[in-house]
């Protein structure tokens, strides 16, 4: 695969300091300074690029501009919940990541110099990014986390296919005890 055209956030782990890159535009319309805070992707530089330089976003392009999002007036702009993230070099992995949750999958009998994708997944990690940002307790085979792998797996595989992959199978790990820890309903799609 040549990773250099990987069209989303291709990285060599699903780590936050492998996926949380620092950009900075600079020129027209990128006047005036500040931080977005919401989730963007590699994929959704080229549009904002074309945007910005007042060049219409082709229909078939994959990601969106961040034009809407710069320049302070966000009411009424809906931005996507996740990033989707392809793990490549080190591992063949996927991720999603949402506000609060990273989920990341590996494809054991995949070789990351020679295959892009498989169809055959196992579950990874499982980050709580809001009570855990260093990602230093992995929770994917607790108990208490159960609801969320569910979802997550479920929200991972449609981004994939939406990346025209096919749909995989993706292997749950046994959950083990997890002692006092717990999932509100509410906390489980943040």
């Amino acid at each position: 695969m040549d990773h250099t055209n990987c069209p989303f956030n291709c990285q060599r782990s699903c780590h936050e300091s492998s996926i949380r890159v620092p950009l900075a535009f600079s020129g027209p319309g990128f006047n005036g300074g500040g931080a977005l805070r919401e989730l963007i992707s590699l994929i959704d530089l080229p549009p904002t690029l074309l945007d910005a330089a007042g060049i219409e976003v082709p229909d078939h392009m994959q990601g969106r501009s961040l034009m809407p999002l710069i320049g302070g007036n966000r009411m009424g702009v809906a931005w996507q919940q996740e990033v989707f993230v392809q793990i490549s070099e080190s591992e063949v992995g996927r991720a999603i990541r949402t506000r609060r949750w990273k989920y990341a999958v590996t494809a054991p009998s995949g070789d990351p110099i020679h295959d892009s994708r498989a169809s055959d997944y196992v579950e990874s990690y499982l980050y709580d990014l809001e009570a855990d940002p260093y990602e230093l307790n992995n929770l994917v085979d607790k108990q208490s986390h159960e609801e969320v792998r569910v979802h997550l797996r479920e929200v991972l595989k449609q981004r994939m296919v939406t990346a025209g992959e096919t749909a995989p199978t993706i292997h749950a790990l046994p959950a083990q005890a997890s002692g006092q820890l717990k999932v509100l309903k509410t906390e489980i799609y943040q």
